[in-house]
């Protein structure tokens, strides 16, 4: 197959550029850093992402037969908004439609919900609908939080225990994520790249944890004494500000404490992926978290390649 891949150079985006490049497919890639170095040479030709150029972006995607779409902002900022993504990607779905692709993969989230005061699981949700009215075959996969070498949570959450004496956890903690690890993840939207029939499927990994436990774990693996310590969220949220401001990125937002604490990275189905975060950490301790993962640089900085943790 012939299949695009948006945003190849950057996280999860390049994990399944290389299984798709692994299994024998051709691959192109739909990106808004057109000048970071490409990690697979010739392999894979990059296109821009013309999303106020429609029949630009119909024309990059012709004769192209999936689109695997990763594309999204975490959080709002003055550059990029949900409501931006949401209808950039609406612009993606009906280009891709235009040009004759006959499938889309969509990495979406657990719990999306079209009536959420969240705009991030809300938009998610406008566009899981926008795409199963497209009238194009798709599969919709929804993730909680990935991990991998050049992840931003669990190795920041290392990081902020290697180098703070306390580590506040909003609220009681006890509610729950399942992390996948972004290459089962990778695996995945291969497998259904392929396939044909429409479907949702959650894709978590094969352990829960409560956010606390999540820390605790991490804390453990690595050998630390940091205090864990409970803090209303609202406490918290201007602590990680704080923080924030002193290394030039946004740690968390409210509505991403809102979602954790309202428990929508949580699922009751059997999981999708094999890695345990538990043995991925331990094989990565020595590393996990001695240097900080920025998300506004990654947003920002469209020349650096992402680096391993």
């Amino acid at each position: 197959m012939r299949v695009a891949v948006t945003g190849a150079f950057g996280y999860s985006g390049r994990y399944i550029a290389h299984r798709l490049l692994a299994a024998g497919h051709g691959v192109i890639t739909l990106t808004n850093s057109l000048r970071r170095d490409n990690p697979f040479g010739g392999k894979v030709r990059a296109f821009p992402f013309h999303f106020d150029q429609p029949e630009q972006l119909t024309k990059s995607l012709e004769e192209t037969d999936v689109l695997v779409n990763t594309y999204w902002v975490r959080f709002d900022h003055r550059l990029f908004t949900h409501g931006q993504a949401v209808a950039n990607t609406k612009v993606l779905f009906q280009a891709a439609k235009n040009a004759g692709v006959r499938r889309i993969v969509h990495l979406s989230i657990t719990n999306p919900d079209i009536h959420s005061a969240l705009p991030y699981f809300r938009g998610k949700a406008e566009l899981e609908s926008a795409l199963t009215s497209l009238g194009l075959s798709y599969c919709i996969l929804r993730p909680t939080v990935l991990f991998g070498k050049e992840d931003v949570l669990v190795n920041n959450i290392a990081w902020s225990l290697r180098h703070l004496p306390i580590f506040g956890v909003f609220g009681s903690g006890d509610y729950k994520l399942q992390p996948i690890y972004v290459d089962d993840l990778a695996s995945a939207a291969v497998e259904k790249a392929a396939g044909g029939r429409d479907e949702i499927v959650n894709a978590i990994g094969p352990e829960t944890f409560t956010y606390r436990a999540l820390v605790e774990t991490v804390k453990r693996s690595l050998g630390l004494k940091t205090l864990i310590v409970s803090v209303p969220p609202e406490l918290g949220y201007w602590a990680c500000r704080a923080v924030g401001l002193l290394i030039g990125d946004v740690t968390i937002t409210r509505q991403e404490i809102q979602g954790l604490m309202q428990g929508r990275l949580y699922v009751d189905a059997p999981p999708l992926g094999a890695t345990k975060l538990t043995e991925w950490i331990a094989r990565h301790r020595d590393t996990l978290g001695r240097h900080y993962t920025s998300e506004l640089a990654r947003r920002l900085d469209r020349l650096s390649g992402y680096q391993s943790n």
